[in-house]
C-alpha cells in the first residue's frame, strides 16, 4: 500500500529550520559586547511586566477569538468576523490607523457545517471524522460500500481501478505508525527537553522524497499533490462516492491541505471534485483489517460543507502607535502573528496564540501612553497556512518586489518557495523598515530569538535580554531559515525575527489539529511572553540607530539601489 501522508505543511516545509526556533538547535550566537552598551529604561521594563503580569487582556482575546469566532480558514466568514474583530479591538486600545488591508484576491470562501462517518457493517460504531479544507458536500448521508485504493504513484495507475469504484467509499493510502504516541501515556501538555529529537507531526516522511534540506526538497511533494489533483478527477469520473484519510492517532486528528487532493484547491480551477474527510488512524486501521480478511464493510458518511464567493479577498488587520520623532516617525517597528487557521480545532495555537500575544504586547505599550519615537505597527496576517501569503503581499505592496521563477517546473509551487530569478527591487518605504518580530512556535513562553545570521543584532538582543533572564529569556539563535510570517521580510533582505520558544505539547499534539483549542494555552506563558515582545518592541522604536540590517538573501548581487540599506554589502 502506498501512503501519502508524507507532505509537511507549508510552515515546516518553507524551512525547517522553524524546529529550531523551538528547540534551541543550531548554533548560537558568540555574542560580542557592542562598543557602546545599550541604553535601557529600566523603568519601562518594571512598568511593562506590572501591566503585562497583573493586568493582562490576553485570555479574554482568547475565548473572544477562539471560542466565540473559532477555526478561520483564510476566505471564510469567521476569517472575515475575526478581521474586523481584531481591527476593532485595536482601535478600542487607542490604536491609530486601524483598518483591513487586502493583499489581492485568494480564492474560494468555504466553511464546515459538520462532518460525520458511521461504520455500519459489520458492526455499527461512530468514527472520528473532519471534512478536508475545501472538500466538496455528499448529498445529505450516504450509505455505501468501502474499498481500499493503494499502490498509485502514476496515470498508468488509474487503468486496474477502472470499472471498480462505482458508489464506493474510497479508503485511500494507509496509516503508518507513528512512534511518538505512547497510548499508555499522553500527557495533556508537553514539554520539549533540550537535546530531545524533533517530532514531526502526522507521520514518518519518506527519506527517498527529502534529500536537498533539512526536511528535504520540496519540488517533488508539489509535484505528487498535482498527481493527487489528476487522482481525484480519476475517482469521481468513475463515481465514487468520497474518500477516507488517515490523519492520526490517540485522540488526535490532523486536518489541512496535506490531505486535500492537491494544494491549490481553494482555487477554482483547482476546485477538488470529489468529498473527502480525514478519520484516525484507528478507525482506518480497523477498517483495512477488515478489508484485508475479505469482511463486508460498509459505512454512512456525511460531508456537510458550503463553498462562498469563488474570488474572496485576503485581507490583514493592521494598526499602528504613531511616532512622535520628527526624524525617526517615518520609521516602523513592526510585530505580528497570523491570523489565520485550519478547521479542526479553533486555532489557538497555531497561531491564535501570536495574535493575541502581539494584541496584548500592544495594549500593554498604549496603555503605558508610551511616545515611540519610531511608529510601532502591528499586522496580522492570512493567508499563511496556504503559503504566507498575507505577509508576502503586504511585504510586496509596501517594501519590495521580489523576483521567483515562473518556469514550467516552478509552476507548482507557491510563490515564496520558488528560487529567486533576480534580486528584490526595494521600494522607498523598505528603508524605513526597522524590523519586523513574529511569534508563531504555539502556547508557550519566549526563551530568545533568533537572528537568521545577523550578528549585529544578535549583540544587541544579548543585552536587551539581561534584565529579562529571570523570565527565562536567555537564548539566542544564529539559525538561517524561517518557517512562518518573518520568512516574507527575510526574503526581501529585511530584519524579520522570529522567538524561540518553548515548545509545550505543539509539534506533538496541537499543531493543525482538533486538540488546537483554548484549553492548550497556558495562560503564564502567554502574559510573559507578551511583556518580552513589548519589551523588544519598545526597546527597537526608542533606539538612536535602527537595527543592523541582516545580510543580502542568497544568490543576491548588490548594486545601487541596494547600497544604502546594505552598509555591510561591500564587505
Amino acid at each position: 500500500m502506498c501512503s501519502r501522508r508524507f507532505v509537511l505543511t507549508f510552515a515546516l516545509i518553507l524551512a525547517a529550520p522553524i524546529a529550531a526556533r523551538g528547540q534551541h538547535r543550531g548554533k548560537s550566537a558568540a555574542v560580542i559586547a557592542p562598543a557602546e552598551p545599550e541604553h535601557l529604561d529600566l523603568d519601562m521594563y518594571s512598568r511593562i511586566r506590572d501591566e503585562g503580569f497583573n493586568h493582562s487582556h490576553v485570555m479574554e482575546y482568547a475565548g473572544a477569538l477562539f471560542d466565540d469566532i473559532g477555526p478561520r480558514l483564510t476566505g471564510s466568514p469567521a476569517m472575515a468576523r475575526a478581521n474586523e474583530w481584531t481591527r476593532s479591538q485595536l482601535a478600542a486600545m487607542g490604536l491609530s490607523d486601524a483598518h483591513l488591508e487586502s493583499w489581492g484576491e485568494f480564492g474560494m470562501a468555504w466553511t464546515q457545517q459538520n462532518a460525520s462517518l458511521t461504520l455500519v457493517k459489520p458492526s455499527a460504531s461512530i468514527l472520528l471524522a473532519q471534512a478536508t479544507p475545501w472538500s466538496p458536500a455528499t448529498p445529505g448521508p450516504v450509505t455505501a460500500d468501502v474499498i481500499m485504493v493503494s499502490g498509485l504513484n502514476s496515470e498508468a495507475d488509474f487503468a486496474q481501478w477502472k470499472g471498480k469504484l462505482k458508489g464506493k467509499v474510497i479508503l485511500y493510502g494507509e496509516a503508518p505508525e507513528n512512534p511518538s504516541v505512547d497510548p499508555d501515556n499522553v500527557p495533556a501538555m508537553e514539554l520539549y527537553k533540550p537535546g530531545s529529537p524533533p517530532v514531526l507531526p502526522y507521520s514518518l516522511l519518506k527519506p527517498d522524497r527529502l534529500a536537498n534540506s533539512s526536511y528535504g526538497p520540496i519540488e517533488p511533494i508539489f509535484t505528487h499533490k498535482t498527481f493527487l489533483e489528476k487522482a481525484a478527477h480519476f475517482f469521481a469520473a468513475e463515481g465514487a462516492v468520497a474518500l477516507l484519510e488517515p490523519g492520526g492517532s490517540g485522540g488526535t486528528l490532523h486536518d489541512d491541505s496535506n490531505y486535500s487532493m492537491g494544494w491549490f484547491v481553494y482555487l477554482p480551477d483547482h476546485k477538488q471534485p470529489i468529498p473527502e474527510e480525514v478519520i484516525s488512524d484507528e478507525a482506518y486501521d480497523r477498517m483495512g483489517r477488515l478489508l484485508d480478511q475479505h469482511v463486508p464493510t460498509s459505512v454512512t458518511i456525511d460531508v456537510n460543507t458550503r463553498f462562498g464567493d469563488e474570488h474572496t479577498k485576503g485581507y490583514n488587520t493592521i494598526a499602528e502607535i504613531s511616532g512622535i520623532d520628527p526624524g525617526f516617525r517615518d520609521q516602523v517597528v513592526m510585530v505580528g502573528g497570523h491570523l489565520d487557521s485550519w478547521i479542526a480545532g479553533t486555532g489557538a495555537t497555531d497561531n491564535g496564540a501570536g495574535a493575541i500575544v502581539a494584541m496584548e504586547a500592544m495594549r500593554i505599550l498604549s496603555t503605558l501612553h508610551i511616545q515611540p519615537r519610531r511608529s510601532i505597527r502591528i499586522a496580522l496576517w492570512s493567508g499563511e497556512e496556504q503559503g504566507i501569503l498575507g505577509s508576502l503581499g503586504y511585504v510586496q505592496r509596501h517594501f519590495a518586489t521580489l523576483h521567483t521563477s515562473d518556469s514550467k517546473g516552478d509552476a507548482n509551487l507557491p510563490q515564496a518557495m520558488r528560487p529567486t530569478s533576480a534580486p528584490p527591487t526595494l521600494k522607498p518605504e523598505a528603508a524605513g523598515l526597522d524590523a519586523y518580530f513574529n511569534l508563531d512556535s504555539g502556547s508557550g513562553r519566549i526563551t530568545g530569538v533568533g537572528t537568521q545570521g545577523n550578528q549585529g543584532a544578535a549583540t544587541i538582543f544579548a543585552e536587551w535580554m539581561k534584565p529579562l533572564a529571570d523570565l527565562g529569556v536567555t537564548s539566542i539563535s544564529m539559525q538561517s531559515g524561517a518557517g512562518s510570517d518573518d520568512a516574507s521580510f527575510q526574503m526581501a533582505g529585511l530584519p524579520g525575527f522570529g522567538f524561540v520558544q518553548v515548545q509545550r505539547d505543539y509539534q506533538s499534539r496541537t499543531h493543525h489539529s482538533n486538540l488546537d483549542t483554548y484549553e492548550h494555552l497556558s495562560e503564564p506563558d502567554l502574559k510573559q511572553a507578551a511583556v518580552v515582545e513589548a519589551i523588544f518592541l519598545y526597546n527597537t522604536a526608542m533606539r538612536d540607530d535602527m537595527l543592523p540590517r541582516p545580510s543580502l538573501p542568497v544568490g543576491i548581487v548588490p548594486d545601487k539601489p541596494l547600497e544604502g540599506l546594505y552598509p555591510d554589502a561591500a564587505k
